[in-house]
């Protein structure tokens, strides 16, 4: 542990911009209890087709079978666990306070903490293909009306809905912001109608999202039982309990949102490189530049792609939101 932590430390070093609540340490210790490490790892796989979804989504822009290449091979590039972990224990760091944490660790290293981060890691590596069945249900567990009412509680708790959606918006936006970014674009104006597409379908994301991760909780924590999970709801609904959500919540959300904007910055320059080459040797080195005049048979410069900030749920959660 002491050498994992080490790791973090160093890796977190160039992106602390303010004193953390809690020390770095303590926070790569709760990192590790929680085992975010395994799930978030589980869920890149799935990424390049989510991001790869977020350019064909508009029927309007047809990409190119190079500008889809371009798509994957950034999604490959910006979605690792280097590049989300300095960010993620920042904002644990900063989430978390001092006056909980005994609390937050005795929980997580209690056996039922420790059956609740391994359900946790289990649902996370079961596959893209069985976590679409459980969301939709054709994979499920029976619900006495008491368990239904728990899972209920327990989704309400975690804000698993909400954090999912916040997740998966701010991934989108940081993508955008990032293309925009690498391509040159102005990226005030393509952050502004990022976030305002994303607010206007916020809402419609939660309903939609609701039912499928109440259905997620259920079968995650199947083998867990009321009692089980009624000691869970004690602690999560704890104030040490509270704050751990929230900060396991944002740990996510700067996680993934450096994952997209790393994603974007690498397309945005091959989408540009790509753009330039299509004109040609002669005029790429000032294609994309401003000019005071264009001959009217001078050949276009073929667009950059933007990618849809998403207005449909995804089709699994970044990663299990407890």
């Amino acid at each position: 542990m002491t050498r994992f932590a080490l790791l973090l430390v160093l890796a977190a070093g160039n992106v602390l911009a303010a004193d953390p609540a809690v020390d770095i340490d303590t926070a790569a210790r709760i990192y590790q209890d929680a085992a975010v490490r395994d799930q978030v790892r589980a869920s890149l796989v799935a990424m390049p087709k989510q991001i790869r979804d977020m350019f064909t989504r508009d029927d309007t822009t047809k990409l190119t079978a190079e500008q889809l290449a371009a798509v994957d091979a950034a999604a490959a590039h910006g979605f690792r666990i280097d590049v989300f972990e300095a960010p993620a224990l920042n904002a644990l760091a900063q989430n978390l306070d001092a006056a909980g944490i005994a609390k937050i660790e005795a929980f997580l290293q209690s056996d039922l903490g420790k059956r609740m981060v391994a359900a946790d890691v289990a649902s996370a590596t079961m596959g893209e293909a069985n976590i679409d069945k459980v969301m939709s249900g054709e994979i499920s567990v029976p619900l006495t009306a008491k368990r239904a009412e728990l899972v209920d509680k327990l989704e309400h708790a975690t804000r698993s809905t909400e954090s999912t959606v916040d997740i998966f918006l701010g991934m989108g936006q940081a993508v955008a912001i990032g293309t925009a970014i690498g391509s040159g674009l102005d990226q005030k104006s393509v952050a502004e109608r990022a976030q305002k597409s994303g607010e206007a379908s916020r809402a419609g994301l939660e309903h939609d999202m609701r039912e499928p991760m109440r259905r997620f909780l259920a079968y995650s924590y199947r083998d867990l039982s009321d009692s089980d999970v009624k000691h869970m709801l004690a602690f999560l609904e704890s104030p040490a309990g509270t704050r751990y959500v929230t900060a396991y919540n944002a740990a996510m959300g700067a996680g993934y949102d450096a994952m997209g904007r790393r994603t974007g910055e690498q397309l945005g320059e091959s989408l540009r490189e790509l753009a330039q080459a299509s004109l040609g040797p002669e005029r790429a080195p000032d294609a994309l530049a401003p000019q005071e005049s264009t001959p009217s048979d001078a050949p276009a410069s073929p667009p950059v792609p933007a990618p849809a900030i998403p207005t449909s749920p995804p089709g699994e959660p970044a990663a299990p939101q407890r």
